[in-house]
């Protein structure tokens, strides 16, 4: 049996270029509109000069310490972070350790699974470097002839995670080897200061980082109120040619369109200009930071790569909160008309 062939008459064919011609007065007309609500916004945007400077400055305020806190945390993590890396354990064993008993050591250190790498520094080492160091003191020579038995051995060791170093004191309590030639003048560099050092600096950090989401946050709140009333403003110096538009019959949304256009030119441009002086300030301090120990360049080099993503975050934090700042002050009046 034969299939049948189905295919569009004539009726069909006319229906569907009629239904595509009616669509194109109103993509017109939808194009037309959209241009009208941006050329609005931006006359609107130039017009009311003074309100839209105040509120594009507290914006760019905003964005810039948004832009600063977060590159802040970066760099202080990272600081944290090199800090950490750069700092060993030291373990000090007399100078009169048999040189067998130091390897032994050594080995035992370097086997454990929390310990990076182990360095042995003897005594004579340990008096040679002081001496270099030292070469240019007028007393330095009485100093080490004095000092010279006082030198001690030194295992420097790095460990993988210097929270945790808990295997590395358990070995030296429980190792014989260890617990023979271990210092009586000098205890294991865990047991000081050093460690709660780097957690202050940690803590420090993190209070930091609260601090800065914290400024963050109320400037979000003070620039949506500026925009808020920056928008309630300019409804009001509006409020006849508004009342006229809507005896003509324009919705809502061609109504609120120009002030949403207006806020999003505030949060784009200072979202633009945030990211310029933010930019420019890292890059300025870099070398300071650098020379003061904190670890910028991995930041500033990430910021390098990823300039284009960094500003169309910017353009969208501003923007968002332009918006939502215009469409309540826009709800509120025409709310209050109806």
């Amino acid at each position: 049996m034969a299939k049948e062939v189905t295919r569009p008459t004539k009726l069909t064919k006319r229906s569907s270029q009629a239904g595509m011609k009616a669509l194109e007065p109103r993509r017109r007309h939808r194009v037309t509109t959209f241009f009208r609500i941006v050329k609005y916004g931006m006359s609107s945007f130039s017009r009311n000069a003074w309100l839209s400077v105040a509120a594009l400055a507290v914006m760019l305020i905003t964005l810039l310490i948004i832009f600063i806190s977060v590159v802040a945390r970066d760099v202080m993590t990272s600081t944290v972070a090199d800090i950490r890396d750069k700092i060993d354990m030291s373990i000090y064993i007399k100078p009169d350790t048999p040189s067998k008993d130091v390897d032994k050591i050594k080995v035992d250190i370097g086997r454990l699974s929390s310990v990076k790498s182990v360095k042995y520094v003897s005594p004579e080492e340990a008096h040679d470097e002081y001496a270099r160091e030292h070469v240019n003191e007028d007393n330095t020579t009485e100093v080490l002839n004095k000092a010279k038995n006082n030198f001690q051995g030194t295992f420097n060791i790095k460990v993988v995670n210097i929270d945790n170093t808990s295997e590395l004191e358990n070995f030296i309590k429980t190792n014989e080897t260890v617990k023979k030639a271990l210092s009586e003048r000098y205890k294991p560099s865990f047991s000081t200061d050093r460690k709660q050092a780097i957690d202050n600096i940690a803590n420090t950090v993190r209070f930091a980082e609260r601090v800065g989401l914290l400024a963050a946050v109320i400037f979000i709140v003070i620039a949506a109120l500026m925009i808020f009333n920056t928008i309630r403003m300019s409804i009001h110096n509006r409020r006849e040619e508004i009342h006229m538009m809507k005896l003509i019959g324009a919705d809502k949304g061609f109504i609120r369109g120009p002030f949403v256009v207006e806020a999003v030119l505030t949060g784009v441009i200072a979202a633009v200009f945030a990211t310029a002086i933010g930019y420019s300030l890292l890059f300025l301090a870099e070398d300071k930071l650098e020379a003061y120990g904190v670890a910028v360049h991995q930041t500033t080099s990430e910021l390098m790569v990823f300039l284009p993503f960094i500003a169309l975050a910017m353009i969208l934090i501003g923007s968002t909160i332009g918006v939502v700042s215009s469409i309540l002050a826009t709800h509120r009046y025409l709310k209050a008309q109806n």
